[in-house]
């Protein structure tokens, strides 16, 4: 990618968007490419946090690890997306491990050099604020999940929401393996497996593979967003 490609890349990018041509120049000129290989680590939880990475190919997940070796996904990032602008702003360690999923490469921002970019750049700092607001609001969510919904009901609301970036499709792709969705949900593979299967049973979906088709959207949704209930 030339030069000139790769500034209009970034003016596309949604942190870059409507950044002037002066500041794009100066973006072009402290960022760092860095490619990573599938299962390849990013950076680890309690690591110093250099920077923060904007994706140009590729997904990255986001996960904490149990004592146990237990793994749960917090969020799974891909093109143009960013992560880790937290730390890259208070210069305290990552709260959290970050691994491609993919072969992927990342745009890198070093902490002091973004920092200056703020300076020189201040609609950066609402976007980020934006952004930390999505990412707040995911990991509400996310505890509301665990604390209150069990596997099914995490699942309903999975497929639901999967449905909704693609296209509003009935049919629907799952983007992960299950051992990462049930780490992405809170579980193990043997009870997603057993989730699926009820859901299957209960006549909500149809499933082939990693191809999904949700046969009744209303009652899926009715499901994912109902609270369990004590048995």
């Amino acid at each position: 990618m030339s030069a000139l490609e790769f500034d209009h890349w970034l003016e596309l990018t949604p942190l870059f968007q409507g950044a002037s041509s002066e500041n794009i120049a100066y973006v072009a000129q402290i960022v760092q490419l860095k490619h990573y290989q599938k299962g390849e680590i990013v950076f680890t939880q309690d690591s110093e946090a250099t920077g923060f990475f904007v994706i140009k190919t590729g997904r990255v997940k986001i996960f904490k690890l149990a004592a146990q070796g237990k793994e749960q996904i917090l969020h799974i990032f891909s093109e143009q997306e960013y992560f880790a602008e937290v730390p890259a702003l208070d210069g305290k360690r990552y709260p959290a491990s970050a691994e491609a999923l993919e072969d992927s490469t990342l745009l890198f921002f070093p902490r002091f050099e973004f920092l200056d970019l703020l300076q020189r750049y201040p609609a950066l700092t609402i976007r980020l604020l934006l952004n930390l607001s999505m990412h707040l609001r995911h990991l509400t969510g996310l505890v509301e999940e665990l604390s209150f919904k069990d596997v099914p009901q995490r699942l309903a609301a999975h497929l639901i929401n999967l449905s909704q970036t693609q296209n509003q499709s009935n049919i629907i792709t799952l983007e992960v393996t299950k051992s990462q969705l049930a780490a992405l949900l809170g579980t193990i593979p043997a009870t997603i497996s057993r989730a699926f299967y009820r859901l299957s049973q209960d006549g909500l979906i149809m499933m082939q593979g990693a191809q999904i088709e949700l046969l009744d959207r209303d009652r899926l949704h009715k499901l994912g967003q109902a609270l369990a209930v004590d048995e």
